[in-house]
């Protein structure tokens, strides 16, 4: 009896459209770099970008430099992020779970109810959930305490047409001059700030809403059903994925070993020590990855409730 090692035909057609669409994606951007190039040769245009270079000035007042804390916060929520977006997937993709957990109902967390038996899966999705909280928390004392929301927060009307020739400048593979240790571009800027003050509050909304720690009969849950939290909270999970995906490629086009001192060195010269720092945060990620299988996490979740295999 022989099997046939050639792909089935709906395999095939999930391989054509995936080409289809890669191939469609690459035409739209090769004519919106076209499309950038010929506007920036308009005298109208070439005004704009004079007037507007791509960055906003910050207050006198603003901090110079990015301090140490922050790259244990850039790589934290790096690592939380990461972890999150896989469990995230395995749970929405419904993946048999090897195990269960339920609460242990005693100590500080002690309800009337009997606590919910939810997977292991979930259970290490809300962990980690939890976890990327508590660092942003920790993210929004630092910032404001030391002045450096001011980085990150528009303060002025002017962000809004230096994020746009910022914007062409990009499209048109001219990219903007800039130096992520004084002051990000308009567009960097603006991103950072829908970033921690719009995605992550709202990741964070429909995530406890799609939770088992919900309660059911909340009085809310008419003005706030499931179903439109989690028409929020996937769409946050891709903005979440593309953000990562362009912010590395940025990273490491426009100057990697500087930025990466920026990031992970507290130091704006361009030596190697940001990038040796980044590589073992890199390591540590993927270990992490690898390493988030029942065998290790029965253990750790035992520590806070029961496991079981159903």
């Amino acid at each position: 009896m022989s099997t046939s090692t050639k792909p089935s035909g709906s395999t095939r057609k999930t391989w054509l459209k995936i080409t289809a669409a890669v191939a469609g994606a690459v035409v739209v951007l090769l004519l919106l770099v076209l499309l950038a190039k010929w506007l920036r040769t308009m005298p109208g245009v070439q005004d704009f970008l004079a007037a507007y270079p791509g960055r906003s000035e910050l207050p006198e007042s603003a901090p110079l430099g990015l301090p140490a804390w922050l790259g244990w916060q850039h790589f934290l929520n790096f690592f939380f992020l990461v972890l999150i977006i896989r469990t995230g997937l395995q749970v929405r993709t419904g993946t048999r779970s090897p195990a269960y957990w339920t609460r242990n109902n005693q100590g500080l967390i002690k309800t009337k109810n009997k606590p919910t038996k939810i997977t292991l899966n979930l259970w290490f999705h809300l962990t980690l959930d939890a976890l990327w909280v508590l660092n942003g928390i920790v993210f929004m004392v630092l910032i404001f305490a030391t002045g450096h929301w001011m980085r990150i927060v528009p303060t002025s009307w002017d962000i809004f047409p230096n994020a746009l020739s910022a914007a062409l400048q990009y499209a048109s593979l001219d990219w903007p001059l800039e130096n992520g240790w004084v002051n990000y571009n308009a567009l960097q800027l603006l991103t950072y700030f829908a970033t921690v003050f719009i995605a992550a509050p709202l990741a964070i909304i429909s995530g406890l809403r799609t939770s088992a720690a919900w309660p059911k009969k909340a009085a809310v849950n008419k003005y706030y059903p499931i179903e439109a939290a989690r028409a929020i909270h996937f769409p946050v999970m891709i903005y979440f994925v593309a953000f990562i995906v362009v912010h590395v490629t940025l990273v490491l086009a426009t100057g990697a070993l500087r930025n990466l001192n920026h990031m992970y060195a507290a130091s704006d010269d361009a030596g190697w020590a940001g990038f040796w720092i980044f590589a073992a945060s890199l390591a540590v990620t993927v270990a992490a990855w690898l390493l988030a299988r029942p065998i290790f996490l029965r253990p750790i979740a035992s520590l806070t409730g029961k496991v079981t295999s159903r």
